[in-house]
């Protein structure tokens, strides 16, 4: 099993961007899935999760610019940001949890995307 994150890149504030994080392999379920955000000297933070069912969390800071969804078919989950801040630039990681094939559930985590903001 894989997940690959991707969509990052250089925007300028108030911009948008939508990340991606596609899984690949011996995929029976896509279960929880989560994105986070880690710059330099800080902790990896949790910005948002999408849950099997579909119900959503949010980080405060990004309620209202971020927005989480979910394609089961294509077992990808997106992140769309709008209203970019400065404060935003971090490397992205997404985390699924995922049953296999096999019926056996793992936590995984993808590669990273870096998000730069610029003012």
């Amino acid at each position: 099993v894989q997940l690959q994150a991707s969509g990052g890149g250089l925007v300028q504030a108030g911009g948008s961007l939508r990340l991606s994080c596609a899984a690949s392999g011996s995929i029976f379920r896509l279960n929880d899935v989560s994105w986070y955000r880690q710059d330099p000297g800080n902790q990896r933070e949790l910005v948002a999760t999408i849950t099997a069912g579909g119900n959503t969390n949010y980080l405060d800071s990004v309620k209202g610019r971020f927005t989480i969804s979910r394609d089961n078919v294509k077992n990808t989950v997106y992140l769309q940001m709008n209203s970019l801040r400065v404060e935003d630039t971090a490397v992205y990681y997404c985390n699924a949890n995922i049953l296999t094939l096999t019926l056996r559930s793992g936590n995984y985590w993808g590669q990273g995307t870096l998000v730069t903001v610029s003012s």
